[in-house]
């Protein structure tokens, strides 16, 4: 501590006094103490002259007050050594002192490198060997969230190259956190996997629904291997070969059918050489009389409720 005398007067040098006063020494806490509270007033005293504007600096002026203060303490035989100089103003420290990031500093001028605010009575961050107010450095040097952009001043979430807030990791379309399942990448987003299938698998031409594992492509499209079956009867080609028609598959049979070559005499498809006759067609084999079985020739035979004959039996049958 540092030890104050007091006296009764403040005498100059030259003066005498009839009953001096003996200096008493005051314990080193108590000294430290009025040194404190007198260079709390000196920073008031600053404070009024800035309010009134005075001629002199006011840096000068409590600089002045500063060496007079010491040359008189000198004068009584007490030495002020400084503790340290400040790391903000450059000048000797007389009072409190404050160390923090391997320095001293007057405790006004430990401040945020970023808003200026003062460190000593909170907790501050320190960043390329300055000091930062928690809330400037967050905004300054924290990762930041990519969902919605603010920084993570906590736990931390790594995925996709990017960084987010745990609670801000969901599927980009439902919401929903993400299960022991995890999630599926698309354009940089995740998804849960019933969203993501919904949304980019494929879907199967004949039910509409996401293929996601064995499937068969035809038609200009993918189907699943059991949704690939004739339109008409439902039932699969087994290996064999189907038939189009506007973009759906067919049996060989149900194909003719909608096409209108069935041999109207046997019901199988006409495939080969084909006779047509009143808007139905035969193989040239089943194009024969209903009543004698004769082979017909286009323009020899009549017709009688949709049947076929030879122009003798008709004329026997129906004349």
């Amino acid at each position: 501590g540092v030890l104050v005398p007091e006296m009764e007067a403040a005498a100059s040098p030259s003066a005498v006094s009839s009953s001096p006063t003996p200096i008493r020494q005051l314990p080193p806490t108590a000294a430290a103490q009025q040194l404190d509270e007198l260079l709390a007033d000196l920073g008031h005293m600053q404070s009024k002259l800035l309010g009134q504007g005075a001629g002199v600096p006011v840096e000068t002026s409590l600089d002045n007050m500063l060496g007079s203060l010491t040359r008189d303490l000198q004068e009584l035989g007490i030495t002020a050594t400084p503790m340290g100089i400040c790391a903000g103003c450059r000048k000797p420290i007389a009072g409190k002192v404050l160390t923090a990031l391997g320095k001293t500093w007057h405790p006004e001028h430990f401040t945020c490198a970023r808003c200026g605010q003062g460190l000593d009575n909170q907790p501050f961050f320190e960043q390329g060997g300055r000091a930062f107010c928690e809330e400037d450095y967050h905004q300054a040097f924290s990762p930041r969230c990519a969902y919605c952009a603010g920084p993570i001043r906590e736990k931390v979430l790594t995925a996709l190259d990017q960084t987010w807030h745990p609670e801000h990791f969901f599927c980009a379309h439902c919401g929903k956190m993400f299960g022991d399942e995890g999630f599926l990448e698309r354009s940089g987003k995740p998804y849960c996997h019933q969203d993501f299938l919904a949304l980019f698998a494929p879907k199967c031409q004949g039910c509409e629904r996401p293929v996601t594992d064995n499937y068969l492509s035809a038609l200009q499209g993918v189907w699943h291997p059991e949704c690939f079956v004739c339109t008409e009867c439902l039932s699969s080609f087994a290996g064999s070969s189907f038939f189009e028609l506007e973009g759906r598959p067919y049996c060989e049979l149900h194909f003719h059918q909608r096409q209108g070559t069935v041999c109207q005499g046997c019901g199988r498809p006409v495939t080969g050489r084909c006779i047509t006759a009143a808007g139905r067609k035969y193989h040239p084999e089943h194009f024969i009389c209903t009543y004698c079985l004769g082979r017909l020739q286009k323009g020899t035979f009549r017709e009688w409720g949709d049947k076929m004959y030879c122009q003798a039996c008709h004329d026997k049958l129906f004349v």
